[in-house]
């Protein structure tokens, strides 16, 4: 029994060292068509399920649907791909899942009404009948209609500030747009999981191709009702990810789609996702590609990041043992080193096991690969901490 105790506890406390590992393996073989932007989520069964968007192209193509597959729990291959959604003459885009506490799957995704991306309408299903083959047996179904909160008051405030320089025209702009109910209101798109509170609270990451602003969809009724907050104002941040530190503070970190020098931006609500600092930069490097952070079961943070200034050929996992003041591990899942038409490996996507293992999605593009040929896939990684721990080989 003492020594029962002790390997119990041993474990428990991290002293028995996880041997590093990691494995890949793409979720389906190079297709000829446009397959991007994936989310992942563990189902309470151990199995997998991603989804992604595949069609001819992106908002411009009205062919494109939201498509999935599983991994089952100790299957060797994933199913063959399936359809999760299509507006039937639309570009479906920009899927994320989610998985709540009331183990209720969750797809939000948009349909692009008129080949623009600021005319997007969110839309989301949620199952509590997921175990099946092919796509899960959709219950609720509703639309995303979102107002954000005094949008028109916070860009005119920061129009202000600019009312000389370099970026004068743009802000003025951006105070037309705000004006404009039916530019304020729609085109608001997902890309990272969402996130639930201690209270229950889900906090909807969201953004704006047209603002270039971020936003999140609050609900304090399991999904029935939806208000916006304050929108996220800042110089090109969008595709915001959620980490929530100790003290309840909630931290969006987001992709920068603005001017140089291209890091992460990052900002930080302390009611609740209701209202926003203005974004600002790290100095994390970001070359205008998506990203995601989550919480570890240890307490630590977990970003996954394409952390080079121009391209997508390097995609980094980093952890941070204080909340995000410093990330003091990082290892590169992807890093293509040849001197031109390299790889693409971006818009990842990341959730913890029970065990303590990563599971990650990402689109791979293989770029030297002549055009009309198959060269783009959805690839799977499964890795432990230690493994990022070790640091690059």
């Amino acid at each position: 029994m003492t020594r029962l105790i002790l390997i119990t506890f041993l474990a428990a406390s991290g002293l028995f060292a996880q041997k590093p590992f990691i494995e890949k393996e793409d979720i389906f073989p190079l297709h000829d068509k446009h397959n991007h932007a994936s989310s992942i989520i563990l189902l309470p069964d151990g199995g997998l399920l991603v989804c992604w968007y595949r069609g001819s192209g992106e908002r411009t193509a009205d062919d494109v649907q939201i498509m999935g597959a599983r991994l089952r729990k100790g299957a060797k291959s994933w199913s063959a791909p399936f359809v999760l959604a299509d507006q039937p003459g639309f570009p479906d885009t920009n899927p994320t899942l989610f998985l709540d506490r009331d183990k209720r799957v969750w797809l939000i995704w948009q349909t692009i009404l008129a080949n623009r991306w600021e005319t997007a309408i969110s839309q989301y299903r949620i199952s509590t009948n997921y175990s099946r083959d092919g796509a899960p047996a959709w219950g609720r179904s509703d639309v995303m209609l979102l107002k954000p909160a005094n949008i028109e008051k916070l860009v005119e405030e920061t129009a202000a500030k600019y009312k000389e320089g370099p970026f004068a025209e743009y802000w003025k702009r951006q105070v037309d747009k705000a004006k404009d109910k039916y530019f304020a209101r729609m085109g608001w798109m997902t890309r990272a999981h969402p996130v639930q509170l201690a209270s229950g609270r889900i906090l909807m990451p969201l953004y704006s191709d047209g603002f270039s602003f971020s936003l999140v969809g609050i609900s304090d009724d399991k999904g029935l009702t939806w208000h916006a907050s304050q929108p996220i104002i800042g110089g090109g941040n969008i595709q915001p990810t959620f980490a929530v530190k100790k003290d309840g503070t909630v931290v969006a970190y987001m992709r920068d789609n603005g001017p140089p020098p291209k890091r992460v931006h990052v900002s930080r609500s302390t009611d609740n996702g209701e209202t926003w600092s203005p974004a600002e930069d790290t100095d994390i490097p970001n070359s205008g590609t998506g990203l995601e952070v989550i919480n570890l079961r240890d307490g630590r943070w977990l970003m996954i990041n394409n952390d080079t200034e121009r391209e997508r050929y390097s995609l980094a996992l980093t952890i941070s043992d204080d909340e995000g003041k410093t990330w003091k591990w990082k290892r590169h899942i992807e890093l293509d080193t040849r001197a031109e038409r390299r790889g693409s490996f971006h818009y990842p996507s990341i959730v913890q096991a029970p065990d303590g293992s990563i599971h990650a999605s990402y689109s791979v593009f293989h770029n030297e690969i002549p055009e009309g040929q198959p060269k783009k896939t959805i690839r799977h990684a499964h890795f432990n901490l230690a493994w990022v721990e070790e640091g690059d080989r």
